[in-house]
C-alpha cells in the first residue's frame, strides 16, 4: 500500500507506529506521541506506561520453526520514556532513553536498524533488521545482536546484501556521532515531553489498516514483488 497524499501531524497528536514483517504480518504496533514531522525528520515520544502490542522476542530458528500469527497477541507495558527519532530513507532511527531521576540524565542512544519508515494511513510502518548498536552519552559506542542478524540471514529472513547494507548504515551513523554531525547530537538530548500529555492508547485500526511495504522487499529479504 502506498498513502498518495501523506498526512503531517501535529505537535501532541497521536500516532500507530508499527514493525511490518515481509509478507506483511505485525510484529509490534505502539501509541505515540508526535514531537516533530517535517521532511527532514520525524520525532515521536513513547512515554513509560504505554500499553502496546507485540508478542515476546525470538530468534530466527524460533520463527523459522514456529511462525507468528497475523497480529501479536501479546500486550505489555513500555518501561522508559523514549525518544525515537527517524530519517527519512535512512535505515535506522535514534532512540533516546534518560534515567528516570529527578536530573533526568541522558541514558544512552539506541541505534535501531530498519527499513526506512513509510508512512499508513494510522501513522508509520518499518521493519525491525535486527543488528543494533549502543552510543553511550559520552559517544562510546558497542554492537548489539550481531550473530542474530547473521541468524537471520542463514533461516532465509534476510539476504546477505541487506546485512552488509546494515552494517554499513551502524558504521555511517558511528562517523555522523563523531563528528557531530550526527540530527540526533542537535540538542535532543535536552528534550522534554510536554506536562500535559497524558498517556495515549493504540487507535482501535492498529491492527485492520493495510501495511505499506518497503520497495526494496526483493533485495533485502528474496521474495517477489
Amino acid at each position: 500500500m502506498t498513502i498518495g497524499h501523506p498526512k503531517r501531524y501535529q505537535y501532541g497528536s497521536t500516532a500507530v507506529l508499527r514493525y511490518v514483517l515481509t509478507d506483511g504480518r505485525i510484529e509490534m504496533a505502539w501509541p505515540c506521541r508526535v514531537v516533530e514531522d517535517t521532511d527532514q525528520l520525524v520525532a515521536l515520544f513513547i512515554a513509560a506506561g504505554t500499553k502496546y502490542k507485540a508478542d515476546p522476542k525470538r530468534t530466527a530458528a524460533e520463527k523459522r520453526a514456529n511462525p507468528s500469527g497475523p497480529v501479536p497477541s501479546g500486550e505489555y507495558v513500555w518501561t522508559a520514556d523514549t525518544l525515537r527519532l527517524m530519517l527519512p530513507q535512512r535505515m535506522h532511527s535514534v532512540w533516546l532513553f534518560w534515567d528516570n531521576d529527578y536530573k533526568r540524565r541522558l541514558n544512552r542512544f539506541f541505534i535501531n536498524v530498519e527499513e526506512p519508515f513509510r508512512r499508513s494511513e494510522i501513522g508509520f510502518d518499518t521493519q525491525d533488521l535486527t543488528l543494533d548498536l549502543i552510543v553511550q552519552p559520552d559517544l562510546t559506542w558497542s554492537w548489539r545482536d550481531e550473530d542474530e542478524m547473521q541468524n537471520h540471514v542463514r533461516e532465509g529472513f534476510f539476504t546477505e546484501n541487506l546485512a552488509m547494507a546494515a552494517r554499513s548504515e551502524c558504521l555511517s551513523v558511528v562517523e555522523e556521532f563523531s563528528l557531530a554531525s550526527h540530527p540526533a547530537l542537535s540538542g535532543w538530548a535536552e528534550w522534554t515531553p510536554h506536562p500535559d500529555w497524558d498517556i495515549p492508547t493504540i487507535s482501535e485500526e492498529w491492527a485492520s489498516t493495510p501495511p505499506t511495504y518497503w520497495h526494496r522487499r526483493s533485495w533485502a529479504y528474496g521474495v517477489s514483488e
